[in-house]
């Protein structure tokens, strides 16, 4: 079993963030509770995700999401210089997403860390020149307030965060436009279904409805089903109960949690329609699953 590092080695409950930047050489597989984006300042090796190896060179940014296993191979006379930032879904609100209306800007937030793996790491971006002048300059102001602690800086690391996540998102759809697509209007429906989707996977703990979703998106309730349904075949909901089951099925087998703490750490208040979504989706009731009795998944993963 791999090393899974708590959020609460590096961040504080009231500010769920955490950012330094460290000269290094190979690290083993781990995982982690929080989101980590990176940024390779200098140097290169190999960044081992889920098992696959995927050359590093400067100028590479990329998110590992929560429960992902990665590790770093560096050659013994090579070290690699990055920027390691940490934090919680919940670091950006969704009362700050609504009030800004960025959801559609935030694309290598919500749409690029839940490709398939070959996608995701053989197109990763990397930045060269003023674009990686203007991530770095980003990275480093918010290492500062982070130090200094002066007032007002969690408010304006927050607001860096989103600047540096919506000025990835735009590099990122320059890197997509170059590539051949569908007409503008069907691509645009192909991403707006996908935002959703890594939307609801960084929110899976909340209470989410059509209505909330709809707001934040910018699209009606009847809309909202539709474009799941052609992009993924599902409706949100079925997409939203197989994201926390799988979350669900983690944390009955790495942790010691009751199951109604873990229906409950995954959004669902009532035990009973958990355990019943359980058996439906994974083929036994949580019990047996973290015994290993029975196992047998009935659904098929996107």
């Amino acid at each position: 079993m791999q090393d899974i590092l708590s959020r609460n080695n590096y961040m504080k409950d009231e500010f769920p963030f955490w950012i330094k930047r460290t000269v290094q050489g190979s690290i083993s597989e781990h995982g982690h509770e929080f989101v980590e984006l990176v940024y390779v300042v200098r140097g290169r090796g190999l960044h081992i995700f889920q098992g696959s190896p995927y050359e590093l060179h400067a100028g590479d940014v990329f998110i590992i999401n929560p429960g992902e296993i990665h590790a770093y191979d560096v050659e013994d006379n090579e070290q690699i210089e990055i920027i390691n930032c940490l934090f919680m879904p919940s670091f950006i609100s969704d009362t700050l997403l609504s009030e800004l209306e960025i959801t559609g800007s935030m694309d290598f937030f919500y749409v690029h860390p839940f490709l398939k793996h070959d996608v995701r790491f053989n197109h990763r971006l990397n930045l060269h020149g003023q674009e990686a002048d203007s991530v770095q300059t980003l990275l480093d102001s918010m290492i500062r307030e982070l130090a200094s602690r002066v007032s007002g800086h969690t408010m304006l690391i927050r607001l860096q965060m989103i600047e540096l996540l919506i000025l990835l998102s735009r590099y990122y759809s320059l890197m997509q436009q170059q590539r051949v697509h569908p007409s503008p209007r069907q691509m645009e429906r192909e991403m707006t279904a996908r935002r959703i989707y890594g939307y609801l996977e960084r929110s899976y703990e909340k209470k989410i409805t059509l209505q909330s979703l709809s707001g934040l998106f910018n699209v009606s309730t009847r809309q909202l089903n539709r474009l799941m349904r052609e992009e993924f075949n599902r409706s949100v909901f079925d997409v939203l109960h197989e994201i926390r089951m799988e979350r669900a099925k983690h944390l009955l087998l790495e942790t010691d949690d009751k199951v109604i703490n873990v229906a409950t750490t995954v959004g669902y208040e009532d035990q009973s329609f958990f355990n019943r979504l359980f058996l439906r989706h994974v083929g036994c009731s949580p019990s047996q699953y973290r015994t290993g009795a029975g196992i047998g998944e009935t659904y098929t993963q996107r």
